[in-house]
């Protein structure tokens, strides 16, 4: 495991401990979970990527949901990920979900 790749999954941890502490949004205990499903787009979201979204990364995406898809798209920064191109992911996948309200990035 690379130094990169620890301190991405201690900050998710991390994150999903402050997330599951406030009830109230329905992937309040799912973060992480919500994040390892996501990993098959993970080629279609890394900065400056050509790469379309696969049918795996389409299938989690539908499987997913829009709520928790926009707790990790507003959540913290995940390294090697362009939010940008993350919040396109519904509409590239035909997904039919309603735009996440995004929270300012600084």
């Amino acid at each position: 495991m690379t130094s990169r790749t620890l301190v991405m999954l201690i900050l998710v941890i991390t994150y999903s401990i402050v997330v599951k502490g406030s009830n109230g949004h329905p992937c309040s205990s799912t973060f992480f979970s919500a994040l390892i499903q996501l990993i098959p787009c993970r080629a279609s979201v890394v900065p400056f990527s050509s790469v379309p979204p696969s049918e795996a990364c389409c299938a989690s995406i539908k499987a997913l949901g829009q709520p928790c898809l926009c707790v990790l798209i507003n959540g913290p920064p995940i390294s090697g990920v362009d939010r940008s191109m993350a919040v396109q992911l519904p509409d590239k996948c035909t997904a039919n979900f309603e735009q996440c309200k995004n929270r300012p990035l600084f």
